[in-house]
């Protein structure tokens, strides 16, 4: 007989699930604007499937959709999916996988995967919500990938259905418990106003790295927690 979930598991999974849903459907407008920048169903799909990093494949087709180099496609795309090795240095300790796990993790260490992850206090809610998170957008996704490729420039703009703003509001929601915190606050306001300053003149992928780069900093600086407070959390 199996045991029953712990509150904090299961917190854990039903986060993980609204977050799939909502970054899952907005696979429909990647599929949808890949075949009208030129690509094929299947180039589409099997791009989905093996690079499987929304902005990094939003970027490369927005070259492609520009008339770029594939070299230019490659490294711009390249250059916003280096966010997830720092992903990967994060969830890596926290999970502590060993072998075909650990390759699986590493394909579905994404931003919303780690952001559910390091947002649980449980070990085993960690790891719940990393794998719920992972594989429900990674199903979800692909799923509508193929769906908004098939469908084509038939639905028209896909911001029109309103599904660019589903995934930042449920990423939106992860980050703000984290405000609750004077060094949480500090930490989103020193990497919005980098990544904002840097937006305007920098190529894509180097504000998210900036913006990234501002937290390990803040984090190197601040004082370890519960050095003044006997170990507040």
């Amino acid at each position: 007989m199996s045991l029953p979930l712990s509150p904090a598991v299961s917190a854990a999974v039903r986060q993980g699930a609204g977050v799939a849903v909502a970054t899952g459907l907005y696979g429909i407008s990647f599929g949808a604007l890949a075949v009208v920048a030129g690509l094929s169903v299947a180039q589409t799909a099997v791009l989905s499937l093996l690079l499987f990093s929304g902005g990094s494949q939003f970027a490369l087709i927005g070259v492609v959709a520009a008339g770029g180099t594939p070299l230019a496609a490659v490294t711009t795309s390249s250059l916003l999916g280096v966010r997830n090795t720092l992903y990967g240095a994060v969830v890596s300790p926290l999970l502590g996988l060993r072998g075909w796990r650990r390759w699986a993790a590493a394909h579905l260490t994404i931003d919303e995967s780690t952001a559910v992850a390091v947002a649980q206090r449980d070990p085993r809610a960690v790891r719940a919500g990393f794998w719920a998170t992972g594989l429900g957008v990674f199903v979800l996704w692909n799923a509508c990938t193929l769906l908004g490729a098939l469908a084509g420039d038939a639905l028209g703009d896909p911001r029109a259905w309103g599904l660019d703003a589903a995934a930042g509001a449920a990423f939106l929601a992860l980050v703000w418990p984290r405000l609750a915190t004077r060094s949480g606050r500090l930490v989103a306001g020193l990497a919005v106003l980098v990544a904002a300053a840097l937006v305007p003149v920098a190529p894509a992928g180097v504000p998210v790295l900036a913006a990234a780069a501002a937290a390990v900093v803040v984090g190197l600086l601040a004082p370890a927690p519960g050095t003044r407070t006997g170990g507040d959390r």
